[in-house]
């Protein structure tokens, strides 16, 4: 686990907005995107308190960020914290619920209060995730239509749609449900880390729901950044290997594997990164409890185009 940073206090939350909710922002060599984000966080009526976790390795962003008004915290870690920023941020924030941005992405005016009544509204809401509109043109997410079409049935303590997946940019947390959880694992870093996660909760005991009333912005930069799709094939397979049936895990690695061998982009660095983080894998492993084991399952189905039927009684077997 990387070392907690002391935080930087640049102010103190604005008076009046919506007390209950926390932005938390992680960022890293991206200042002009991360200023844009702040500007819009600083239009929205909640005026949320904001905690930047700054991965970055020079100091440009903190001179750049320096007396924001949307800013309340920036943290800097010692080395590259990956999605586990998002956990200092949280430890470090101070309302009951949190809200997540990446640098190049913010919400709607009126969703953070509106998620905000949701959670107060259905204590074991653990997780919102929102819809997602892409860029200038406000594209639908391809996320968004998944999520919707979620085959979990509906909870009658929850709102919106059950779900086990989100993007870690467009979510809300209850802080508590969240750190019970233990956040985002280690093991991972960054891509596809928002599984995991969901699996968690769920097995705690919180709820995971899709709203599309929550509205999140996202405006990517065109190049991006570059080993995405290598550390989401990775880390596919080692959520897997950390909580689904060994048969789960086998057909995940093994996929992997042929594409490997098929000399698919990035699958032989996610091949061989899989292999070195295996052994603390599985010292972490534990199985997920057998209801969100066949809500998985349910899930699986859906990805692969099958009939969401239920599981049989040997479904989940080890």
């Amino acid at each position: 686990m990387p070392t907690e940073p002391a935080p930087s206090r640049v102010r103190q939350p604005t008076p009046g907005g919506d007390h209950r909710i926390t932005v938390a922002i992680i960022t890293r060599d991206r200042t002009a995107s991360l200023l844009r984000t702040l500007d819009a966080l600083a239009a929205l009526p909640e005026r949320p308190p904001v905690i930047v976790v700054d991965n970055s390795r020079e100091d440009h962003t903190r001179r750049a960020v320096r007396g924001h008004p949307a800013l309340t915290r920036l943290l800097r870690p010692a080395a590259n914290t990956g999605a586990v920023g998002r956990n200092l941020a949280v430890r470090q924030a101070r309302t009951p619920y949190v809200a997540f941005c990446d640098d190049d992405s913010w919400w709607d005016p009126g969703s953070l209060a509106r998620a905000a009544d949701l959670l107060d509204r259905h204590p074991r809401l653990g997780l919102l995730a929102a819809r997602t509109l892409v860029g200038d043109e406000a594209a639908e997410d391809p996320l968004n239509a998944v999520l919707a079409a979620s085959p979990l049935p509906p909870e009658p303590d929850l709102p919106g749609r059950p779900v086990l997946g989100f993007l870690g940019c467009a979510c809300v947390v209850r802080r508590e449900a969240f750190l019970a959880a233990g956040g985002f694992h280690p093991l991972l870093f960054f891509g596809g880390e928002e599984t995991l996660l969901a699996y968690d909760l769920a097995a705690k005991g919180w709820g995971v729901a899709y709203e599309p009333a929550l509205r999140a912005r996202h405006h990517p930069e065109d190049h991006g950044r570059t080993g995405r799709p290598f550390l989401v094939r990775r880390n596919h397979v080692l959520t897997a290997c950390l909580r689904r049936p060994w048969p789960v895990a086998l057909r995940a690695a093994g996929a992997l594997a042929l594409a490997a061998a098929a000399g698919h982009p990035g699958a032989r660095r996610a091949l061989r990164e899989t292999a070195a983080r295996l052994p603390a894998t599985l010292a972490r492993r534990h199985r997920l409890p057998p209801r969100v084991e066949h809500a998985a399952r349910l899930l699986d189905r859906q990805a692969a185009g099958a009939p969401a039927v239920p599981a049989g009684p040997g479904d989940g077997a080890s």
